[in-house]
């Protein structure tokens, strides 16, 4: 049986309440008026708004008390508003005796904000604290920066995944895909990329060298000594450390006259020296054969499409005839509709998880892929205490 006729069956029975923002709603309609169409239910009765002093304030306008309740966020531009109105509405559910609250974020915010980096902090763990604190019991996602980020909440999480989709985007709508390659444009998304491969039965080309990636552990500040911009000399607060290693490994050779010994000693002071230069990037390099194929690009977000951008010129310079990208999540912030639209990029193929159809207007490269049945269907299996395992069928252990 098909997911829209599993949908369909239970139509006539709903008994669930589904709140949301009306302003939401209006902005997105390929995204929440899906969902709640296809369970065929009507929107919960809520009024969300912003008094002159910028502060927010819920007003719940029908009863939730006993009833399964699904917030269902979609976050905007303003993050942070979106957040804090997402914390007060289930809170406010929670205060109102609601039996079960869960929290429908397709895209979940400051999700690349789960690493520590130097003297920040790990911000995804503070937004899964408070979510939690709020009085949310259930969370459905969809594709997470990092898996890990499920392991900061101590309520369920469902993380779904959206390459099903947009493999069969691939399949139906790129007509020669069997001459296309599955590209990850750095080493951190070659696991995403072979997953992709795999399941087309394609072949992978990983982009490496010197565009640093703008996750890597680098600016972790643990790497030590700090890298410096002289690539050809010591950095001068160095410079007495190796000469007195000099003068200790020439003292033991000329002591001991044992040739072997003088190696080894040698190699010793090669490896502290060989610490203490900073390490040089090697030049960009395309690992796998491009050359007159079509180019997938897969990842998670796309946002600062400056690293996309870079990677199609290298493609293109390596042979590739068509470039596409593809992407759970389009945020597209700033002037990224301009920068794919001058590019080498032929297609931007992103879900409905964030709104964009603005950007869509401004580039007619940018295509959507609608994720609302998977959602729908979480929704609805959640509700009726059903098993969530058929919705994670044929998904690959790195997706």
């Amino acid at each position: 049986m098909s997911l829209n006729k599993r949908c369909a069956l239970n139509q006539t029975q709903p008994t669930s309440d589904w709140l949301q923002r009306l302003s939401i709603t209006r902005r997105s309609l390929n995204g929440p008026v899906l969902r709640h169409r296809r369970l065929g239910v009507e929107l919960g009765k809520v009024q969300v708004y912003q008094e002159a002093n910028r502060e927010t304030r819920v007003q719940i306008q029908e009863s939730v008390r006993g009833k399964d309740v699904f917030v269902i966020q979609t976050v905007s531009k303003d993050v942070n508003t979106t957040i804090m109105e997402m914390l007060i509405l289930v809170y406010a559910c929670r205060t109102s005796c609601a039996k079960s609250i869960t929290g429908v974020l397709p895209y979940f915010p400051y999700s690349k904000q789960c690493k520590m980096r130097k003297r920040g902090s790990i911000v995804s763990k503070l937004i899964a604290s408070m979510m939690c604190k709020a009085g949310l019991t259930h969370l459905i996602t969809m594709d997470l920066h990092q898996k890990e980020i499920q392991g900061f909440f101590n309520i369920p999480v469902d993380n779904l995944r959206a390459s099903p989709f947009l493999l069969q985007y691939i399949q139906e709508e790129i007509p020669d895909y069997r001459n296309a390659v599955i590209v990850a444009k750095s080493p951190a998304s070659a696991k995403r990329a072979q997953s992709f491969a795999e399941r087309l039965r394609l072949g992978i080309a990983v982009i490496h060298g010197e565009a640093q990636d703008a996750e890597s552990d680098q600016v972790d500040g643990r790497h030590s000594p700090p890298t410096v911009k002289t690539t050809g000399a010591i950095h001068p607060s160095m410079e007495i450390p190796c000469k007195h290693i000099a003068v200790v490994v020439n003292f033991v050779a000329s002591r001991c006259l044992f040739q072997m010994t003088q190696f080894v000693l040698s190699l010793i002071l090669c490896m502290l020296l060989a610490v203490l230069i900073p390490k040089e990037k090697p030049p960009i390099t395309v690992v796998g054969d491009v050359g007159g194929r079509i180019a997938i690009i897969v990842d998670d977000i796309i946002d600062d499409v400056d690293s996309f951008v870079a990677a199609a010129e290298t493609l293109k310079e390596r042979g590739a005839y068509k470039i596409f990208i593809m992407a759970t999540h389009g945020i597209l912030s700033c002037d990224a509709p301009r920068f794919i639209e001058e590019s080498a990029i032929d297609e931007v193929v992103v879900t409905n998880t964030i709104p964009h159809e603005l950007q869509k207007l401004q580039c007619p490269k940018i295509k959507t892929v609608d994720i609302s049945m998977i959602l729908s269907e979480a929704i609805r299996r959640i509700h009726n205490g059903e098993s969530m395992s058929y919705l994670f069928r044929n998904i690959g252990v790195d997706d």
